[in-house]
């Protein structure tokens, strides 16, 4: 066991962050080398099998990420994106992989990553699930067939905890569709309409966000043409999709350079 990839869970006591554990934890390829909560986190200084309701496993929570990452290979990120750089800069002192699954990263925090990637393989993505990646390659390819008097909307769902519209998932699709047609997304993004917004400017890739229960995950594709529409739609119903697809990318990266990554490398497409 001891041979096998260390992978440590950030953000241990969130919904992505306890799925990621019981899917490491359940894993033949890796083993769970640590969990890290924010400073003064109820968990902090349990055992992670107790505080997650179940029978101790010998992980102690931690506030301290370089002590945890010390004894790993990899570390799986879910959290806020100010978290996400200080893990990216503290997982290149230690070499780790760092697999970034955070959403709502500005521009500011991807450029933050760039420094920290010529020391550690980094592996982002607004999604990590296989058939999201196969939807990101389609849109590409439809985008680029049809000019623009077809109209593009990406329609994303999720549950009413989300704090960030629209989701990293939207926005990569978005950025699919763009590449696809040769242009520049935030030139031609047109989201948050409201009110008297006038008519829809031509060739914009539009987006729309929903928020409500405990929807897992669902995106849509629109093109919108005179007289027909299709539709590009992937659905999930179980966040594990997620967490399998992260615990891939931390295994995949245990053999490459440094550099940035996403999962169309990871998956081959």
């Amino acid at each position: 066991m001891s041979d096998l990839p260390g992978i440590v869970i950030t953000g241990a006591s969130g919904r992505m962050g306890q799925m990621l554990i019981r899917t490491v934890s359940d894993s033949d390829k890796a083993r769970l080398a640590g969990a890290v909560e924010r400073s003064g986190h109820e968990w902090v200084g349990q055992d992670l099998g107790t505080a997650m309701g179940g029978a101790p496993n010998g992980v102690i929570v931690t506030d301290d990420p370089l002590e945890a990452f010390s004894g790993a290979q990899a570390v799986i990120d879910f959290t806020a994106p100010a978290a996400t750089v200080e893990f990216a800069r503290l997982a290149a002192q230690a070499r780790l992989t760092h697999v970034i699954g955070t959403t709502g990263m500005s521009d500011e925090h991807i450029a933050a990553l760039k420094p920290c990637a010529r020391h550690a393989v980094i592996v982002r993505a607004g999604n990590m699930s296989l058939g999201v990646n196969l939807l990101t390659q389609l849109t590409r390819k439809v985008a680029a067939a049809l000019d623009a008097d077809w109209d593009i909307e990406v329609i994303e769902a999720h549950h009413n905890k989300k704090v960030d519209a629209p989701s990293g998932t939207a926005l990569m699709l978005g950025e699919a569709a763009a590449e696809g047609r040769g242009i520049d997304l935030e030139q031609n993004r047109e989201s948050g309409r409201d009110g008297i917004t006038g008519a829809r400017q031509r060739g914009a890739i539009g987006f729309s966000a929903i928020r409500g229960g405990d929807i897992v995950g669902e995106h849509d594709v629109l093109f919108a043409g005179l007289g027909e529409r299709i539709v590009l739609r992937h659905v999930a119903t179980d966040r594990a999709i997620f967490a399998r697809g992260a615990l891939k990318a931390a295994l995949w990266g245990q053999d490459k350079a440094p550099g940035e990554y996403d999962m169309i490398d990871v998956l081959g497409l």
